[in-house]
């Protein structure tokens, strides 16, 4: 099954995200990411709103999380943490 990656975040720092989204990419793309939203325009329902919304669809939630996990996406991860307040899931799909 399929397995979507949900991320929520509110950056506190311009220029040390873009140093996070400049290595997240790649990293994801190695893992086999596609990404299907990208702070695209969105509304809030329920819930805390965060500005910038991302959902990334990879093979499987075992996909998903090896991405996490990799050296690359940890170095990437490394700017976000100073620079973001996050949420981050991985939910399986129904396909």
């Amino acid at each position: 099954m399929a397995a979507l990656w949900i991320s929520h975040v509110s950056v506190t720092d311009e220029d040390e995200y873009a140093k996070y989204a400049k290595l997240a990419g790649p990293a994801i793309a190695k893992h086999g990411g596609t990404f299907i939203a990208r702070g695209a325009r969105h509304v809030q329902i329920e819930g805390r709103d965060r500005p910038r919304n991302v959902v990334i669809r990879f093979d499987s939630v075992e996909a998903a999380q090896a991405c996490y996990d990799s050296p690359e996406y940890q170095e990437a991860l490394a700017f976000a943490k100073g620079s973001s307040e996050r949420e981050l899931m991985i939910v399986e799909t129904t396909e």
